[in-house]
């Protein structure tokens, strides 16, 4: 379970912004700590426990980077073409026979290793063979030309993989050329999911006259699990105190987080409130988002508490930018800054100061065919055909007062927030 005592919320004060909201998140946070071993053919997107170090040089020993001739660098001709003797060919997985003696060249390809006393390759491209079948080779090249030096990608020892990095695809690439086959990862995020609200039912169900289907829950656990995160269904709960202070008590017991759509307003409806109180400690964040108010968070018994909005355009950007940096922090990393591109906005918005506003957008090319943003149609922060429709999200700062068409905008894609 999460590192957390009943008051590492507990701070008031004026509206926070998202920057200083996510600043919180990651000081107020502690990891898991409970470490396992997994193979390489799992360990894309788990965090690492302990720092990885290269116990061998890549590459291993000095190759040939094409297909050519290799040859020693003190004969290398300087002034015009000069043949020499064909003493070997040498294949990628294949050892040289013997040393290169002056005057000889070796046939070799691309990862093959370089005989002894050859330095340097020209590529097959560059030489001709003439009618004896020696090897005319020109000036030209500079000494080392087309080789890779052992160690020269990753030295022995070096630090290959931070602790308290989130591995990707790559990184288990770099794993596998060090020749290890598993990696020491902290375990995976707990976390327990509900909704809530009278009026949303679970898809499948027989609808009543005022309900909707529940699309929030089934959101967010498409985004935890992107996130690496283990997650418990706990439904649709009664929209009543007790109920629910009863299943955030049974899931503070085993899970890092808790995590809410709807019921986290202010109405006297809306009862995760009281029900948090009940069993933890909640303080309602007044953070300066749109869409996005209102954001809850507390601690149940040791386990954080997020309350997200019903709405869920509201819900799936409040994940984004608030609780997506929460979760990565209780996994024992960090999120990287996020990719906003500069583009071209081809609509006219006008916001309040003071808050940061994320506009849906798609992206067009304009008539110049220079790439612009596209505000959707219609407002409103339950329509899920505009996250569906769109390309991403314009992030207007809180400085800003709107913007106008022609004017640079910033571009996040929904693939960098999920």
């Amino acid at each position: 379970m999460a590192q957390l005592s009943d008051d590492c919320f507990a701070f008031g004060g004026p509206m926070r912004t998202v920057a200083e909201t996510v600043a919180l998140i990651r000081t107020r946070l502690l990891p898991v700590t409970e470490t396992e071993r997994v193979g390489l053919a799992l360990a894309d997107g788990r965090v690492t426990s302990e720092v990885v170090m290269a116990g061998l040089p890549l590459p291993a020993f000095t190759n040939s980077a094409v297909d050519g001739y290799a040859v020693r660098g003190t004969d290398l001709p300087t002034d015009a073409p000069q043949a020499f003797a064909l003493a070997d060919r040498i294949q990628a997985g294949m050892a040289p026979s013997r040393p290169l003696a002056p005057g000889e060249t070796v046939r070799i390809f691309t990862g093959a290793p370089m005989p002894a006393g050859a330095d340097t390759v020209f590529m097959q491209e560059d030489t001709v063979v003439d009618p004896s079948g020696r090897i005319l080779l020109p000036p030209g090249l500079s000494p080392g030309a087309n080789v890779r030096p052992a160690g020269e990608d990753v030295a022995p020892g070096r630090i290959v993989i931070a602790s308290g990095h989130r591995l990707r695809p790559q990184d288990v690439a770099l794993l596998a050329a060090l020749g290890q086959t598993e990696v020491a990862v902290l375990r995976r995020v707990r976390v327990a999911v509900f909704s809530t609200g009278n009026e949303i039912v679970a898809p499948g169900d027989p609808l009543g006259p005022a309900q909707v289907y529940d699309s929030n829950r089934f959101m967010l656990m498409a985004m935890l699990a992107r996130l690496g995160c283990t997650v418990t269904d706990l439904g649709i709960l009664a929209d009543a105190a007790g109920p629910i202070a009863d299943a955030l008590a049974e899931a503070a017991a085993n899970h890092d987080l808790i995590l809410a759509s709807g019921g986290v307003s202010t109405g006297e409806a809306d009862h995760v409130k009281s029900a948090v109180e009940a069993v933890g400690s909640l303080t309602f964040w007044r953070v300066a988002i749109k869409p996005g108010r209102p954001v809850a968070m507390g601690v149940v018994k040791g386990a954080a508490f997020i309350g997200l909005p019903g709405n869920p355009v509201a819900s799936f950007v409040t994940f984004a930018r608030i609780a997506r940096p929460a979760i990565l922090a209780l996994a024992g990393t960090q999120e990287t800054a996020l990719p906003a591109t500069p583009l071209r906005a081809a609509f006219a918005y006008a916001k309040k100061r003071g808050r940061r506003e994320y506009v849906r957008v798609t992206l067009l090319e304009g008539a110049d065919g220079v790439l612009e943003a596209h505000k959707f149609p219609r407002e409103g922060a339950g329509l899920l055909s505009s996250l569906v429709d769109t390309d991403g999200l314009v992030e207007l700062d809180e400085e800003s007062a709107g913007t106008e068409v022609g004017a640079t905008v910033a571009f996040i894609p929904y693939a960098a927030l999920i």
